[in-house]
């Protein structure tokens, strides 16, 4: 009986350490986090394990993307009905006709009269397309601030992987005698060390 408890007990601590070994430790490379994230957005997310991030990488891809494509459709419909305005008021060619573009974006309710007549209405059109190409260009950029968010983000998770973020934060403070050689004195201190 004791020799069946001694192997038993021999036998404990390889069981413990088998079953350890089952389960490996894997700690993300943070340069493979980037490339991953690099290639397809969001997969340097998916690597380090942080899936709750997902919907927020690909809900800000949405966004900016459904962004791009908005005021880019109201740039396009701006500098098409400015090109056909210009070009019609070149040739003499102006109407009212609403199937002309330069009519159909006029507000509800307005007519070229009432907006300021052609000319006016020329440098309105001018204007609104500058101002969205202005937005379109900004929804562009925000996109690759996402696109690099992401990715630094991917880095700084899989860098962070195993930081302990443990509530063992101790600060002690020691009083400290202090003595300056060159002025020939004594001064106490206290000394504050925050360790974590």
């Amino acid at each position: 009986m004791k020799r069946r408890f001694l192997i038993i007990l021999l036998l404990i601590p390889l069981l413990v350490h088998a079953q350890q070994d089952s389960i490996p430790y894997r700690k993300p490379d943070a340069g493979k986090a980037v490339w991953l994230g690099a290639i397809v957005p969001g997969a340097g997310q998916i690597y380090n394990g942080s899936y709750w991030k997902l919907p927020i990488v690909y809900g800000a891809f949405m966004g900016c993307g459904y962004a791009i494509g908005w005021t880019n459709n109201r740039y396009t419909g701006y500098k098409t009905a400015y090109l056909d305005l210009y070009n019609d008021r070149k040739a003499g060619t102006v109407s009212e006709d609403p199937s002309k573009s330069y009519i159909a974006v006029i507000p509800e309710g307005y007519n070229l009269e009432r907006v300021g007549g052609a000319a006016r209405w020329e440098s309105t059109l001018k204007n609104q397309q500058s101002i969205y190409r202005r937005y379109r260009d900004y929804s562009i950029l925000a996109t690759v601030l996402v696109y690099a968010l992401s990715m630094i983000d991917a880095y700084v998770d899989a860098q962070l992987f195993d930081y302990d973020i443990s509530p063992n934060l101790s600060l002690n403070i020691e009083p400290q005698i202090y003595y300056d050689i060159q002025q020939q004195q004594k001064s106490a201190e206290l000394k504050l060390a925050i360790q974590f």
